[in-house]
């Protein structure tokens, strides 16, 4: 192990622990499509099913819930069309983690 990383394992361990679960799918999923800009919650859903990542619906409900708890993802709003009950829109609340090579913080940008 290079002589730099030894002072931070701590952060580095940290770091790993928040990625691991970013990296699976479907959230590694749902992240790339809301970099494409704010999705309703239906549009998400459309398109982890043309990825080929069938699932019920109430684990995608999960995911966005687990995804906004690490400070992923933010509500955007609302779209309310027809009669039904208002659609979440969904965005990313942040694009980078990284971590300071030099003081071993983690960032997020």
């Amino acid at each position: 192990m290079p002589r730099w990383m030894m002072g931070n394992m701590a952060s580095l361990k940290n770091l790993m622990m928040m990625l691991k679960p970013l990296m699976a799918e479907p959230r590694r999923s749902i992240i790339k499509i809301l970099g494409e800009g704010v999705k309703g919650t239906n549009e998400i859903y459309q398109a982890l099913q043309e990825r080929g990542l069938n699932m019920p619906r109430s684990t995608l409900y999960y995911h966005l819930s687990a995804l906004e708890d690490m400070g992923i993802i933010e509500m955007a709003g609302y779209r309310e069309e027809g009669g039904g009950a208002p659609e979440k829109l969904w965005k990313l609340k942040i694009r980078k983690i990284g971590i300071d090579l030099v003081t071993g913080e983690i960032f997020r940008e």
